[in-house]
Order: structure tokens, then sequence, then C-alpha cells
């Protein structure tokens, strides 16, 4: 482990790793359910689908954490999944075998820009303020996504957004879980994240809002339906609306994967002279991850923004997602004990990492304007477009722009002018 790991020179335990795994697989798992009802709706078989689900993952963090040492957990995105079911296949009428066959290609470019340090250098050239930005960004951006979820937040005609209603007992129970979280964090309490979600597993089950589950153990169900059909379907993807969606893949799935990787690397504590170490291994395995997936017969996998609750819990190694991993692997025998996972269950989990991550705005300097307008748009345009690829995009155009008629255009790298000129045209042709 040690040899491995490097657990000692991390500052970590195997028990500190198996707990982070744990809180960050508790985080993501929603996914094993949210996935396949999504795809479900383009004819894809449920079943098969919550196989690949799992499988993926378990794939793409089994290569994080031997390859890249990060404690990082992957499975598809849900922003990917929607993006794929609801705008590809149902307004677009793509198949969904031909959709898949995008997603294919899309993380074999991804492997291309990997391999050759293409992608590392891009991620690496991104000023310090940036990456500052993006992580407070996706503080603010997952608490809103936990309070949504559990109906704290929900949606309102006249004001856009309203407080829920907290008579219900779901919305209660999970204010219940982010108040006894954030006592448990306030007294020190190693693994507060984690003792706060099964808190509120336990007081959901009492008073009757969680089911207990009356199976255990249930057969895994057959992948066939979907296996394959991404490579049967190669040749269905030479048009330029398949164009389209191939690079609508791969904006999404690049910036999201870099925003992800910035914000677990700077919350714990990696980042070295603006650079994220091992980030090369870190998006191959990001990439070979998409490949596996889209043959198995899911969306888009990618890395989890949930796994800065696994790191505020102590998570420092690529043994945390290898826990992450197996409990994948374990979901796929015991799904019905996964029924307990509710949005009031992980939705303090992800208020607590918000608030966490958000301390990254003290890094920023606001009194330099030229700093402050790209930073603010990627912070608040990530919540109110409800898409971190977006508020990355909108920073990114900003922050060349503004550093331009500041006359410090020199100190900007000449991949953040390509950027924003291809962000330019993504929001022109695809959005």
């Amino acid at each position: 482990m040690e040899k491995l790991f490097k657990l000692r020179e991390n500052k970590t335990t195997v028990r500190t790793e198996i707990l982070a795994g744990l809180t960050t697989f508790l985080s993501m798992a929603y996914i094993l359910f949210v996935n396949p009802s999504a795809l479900a709706t383009t004819g894809m078989d449920m079943s098969a689908v919550f196989v690949a689900t799992a499988l993926a993952a378990v794939v793409g963090s089994l290569l994080m954490g031997l390859i890249a040492n990060y404690p990082i957990g992957l499975a598809p995105g849900i922003g990917l999944s929607s993006f794929f079911a609801y705008t590809v296949c149902a307004q677009w009428g793509i198949p969904w075998e031909t959709a898949l066959s995008g997603v294919l290609v899309s993380g074999c470019v991804f492997i291309v820009l990997t391999v050759t340090g293409i992608r590392e250098k891009i991620i690496n050239a991104i000023p310090t303020e940036l990456k500052f930005a993006v992580g407070a960004g996706i503080g603010f951006f997952i608490a809103f996504l936990g309070l949504k979820n559990a109906g704290i937040i929900v949606g309102n005609k006249a004001t856009l957004v309203a407080l829920g209603d907290l008579h219900n007992s779901a919305v209660l129970l999970a204010v219940f879980g982010i108040v006894i979280t954030i006592v448990l964090m306030t007294l020190n309490i190693n693994g507060a994240i984690f003792i706060g979600m099964a808190a509120t597993v336990i007081v959901g089950m009492l008073f009757q809002l969680i089911d207990v589950p009356t199976q255990i153990v249930a057969p895994i169900p057959d992948i066939s339906p979907t296996f394959g059909q991404a490579i049967f379907h190669l040749g269905d993807i030479f048009t330029p609306q398949m164009l389209i969606v191939i690079l609508t893949f791969f904006f999404i799935d690049f910036f999201d994967t870099a925003g992800t990787l910035v914000a677990v690397a700077n919350q714990a504590g990696f980042m070295k002279d603006n650079k994220v170490p091992r980030a090369s291994r870190a998006l191959f395995a990001d990439s070979s991850a998409t490949i596996v997936g889209s043959i198995l017969g899911t969306s888009t996998t990618t890395s989890y923004v949930e796994s800065t609750a696994g790191v505020a819990v102590g998570g420092r190694t690529g043994l945390t997602a290898i826990v992450i991993a197996i409990c994948f692997a374990l979901s796929m025998f015991f799904s019905p004990l996964l029924g307990v996972i509710t949005s009031a269950v992980t939705t303090p989990a992800l208020v607590i990492v918000g608030i966490l991550m958000i301390g990254n705005v003290a890094h920023i300097d606001w009194s330099k304007f030229e700093i402050a307008v790209p930073c603010f748009m990627v912070i608040l345009m990530m919540v109110l477009s409800f898409s971190i690829a977006s508020g990355i995009a909108l920073g990114f155009i900003f922050y060349p722009i503004t550093m331009f008629f500041k006359g410090r255009y020199k100190e900007v790298h000449p991949i953040m002018y390509i950027l924003m000129i291809l962000f330019i045209l993504y929001f022109v042709f695809v959005v």
C-alpha cells in the first residue's frame, strides 16, 4: 500500500482513505439510478444501462487510482447523459446506438490529446486566478445542486428560484442532515460528512421517509442489449449533425473534467507552481473510461466533482479511488441497498463541500478588475446557467479580453487566446 499509493508522503492512512472512498461513493451513488432512468427514454434497456454505468465507474475509478494516484471517482456524467438522451436522441432524432458511437469517438480524441500532452498543456496554461475561480464556482454549483435535488430550493415563475416547502418531510430530512453535519464539522469530528450521511439514513428509516431494504442481494442484469453497439454503428457518425454531437461531448467533458481535476487538486493541496501534478495520467484514465463506457453502453464517463467530499474527509491518494471502484462493483450485487441513498442523504455532503470549496475566492485578487471580471463570470454563470462548462467558457472568454485592454496581453498564454476563440465558436454554433 505504501509503495503503491505513498500514504505517508500524502499524510494519510488506509483507514482514512477507505472512509473517503465510502463518502465519495455515497455522494456519487445516485448516478446508478439517474443515468439508467435518463437513457431509458431513448429506448435503451434500463437494466443493461445500470450494469454499464456501474462497470464504467469501476474501470474509470480503478484507472484513476492505479495510474494517476488521485482520490477521484469516475462515472457517467449526469449532464452529459441528459444531453445524450434529451437533445441528441429526443430532439435531434439520432438513434441511441449512433449516439454511443459519438461518445466512443470523442473518447478516442481525448486519448490522442492526452498522449500527445496537449490536454495537460491546456490545463496548465490556465491562470492561477481562474483555477481558484473554477474551484469556488464548482463549490457554489454543487451546493445549489444538492439544495435543488432535496427540494430546499425550488423553481418559481415569479422569482425563478425560491425556498421550498419546509413542511415537507423529505425536505426536513435533508435539513436535518445539513444541520447535524455542520455541527459535526464544527466540532472537528473526523469523518463528519460520512457520519452525517449515515445519521440521515437512519433517521429517514425511523420516520419511514426512506424504505428499509427488503432484499439484500439481486442478480446482475444482462448487459448484452447495449454492449458493443457503439462499435457496430461507427459507420453512421459521418454526418454534419454527428460532428456537432461529438464536439459537444468533447467540449463539455473536457472542461468538466478539467474543472474537477483543478478543484480536487486545489482542495487536497496538490497544486505546485500553478500546475496539476500527474495531470496527463488523470486525463488518460478519464479518456479511457469514456471509451470503455461507450462500448459497455452508457454516455460519457467523467471525473466527479463529488470526489471533493472524499477529499474533505481526508482522502489524498488513489486508494480512495480504488475503494470507490470496489463499491461500484459491489453495487451490481447489492443494488437493493442503494435505494436508501436519496437526495436528502447526499445533500448534506454537497452543501458542506460547497462551503469548503468557496474558500478559493480568498486567493483571487479582487482589487484588479481585469482579474475580477473573468473570475466573477466563472463563479456566477456556473450557477445561473446550471453548467460547469458554460461558466468556465464565459470566464475564459472574458480573461483574454480584460487582460488585453489592460495592457497585460503578454502575460496571457497563447493557448488562452485560442480557447477564447473556440469558446466563442462553441456558443455560436453548439449551445
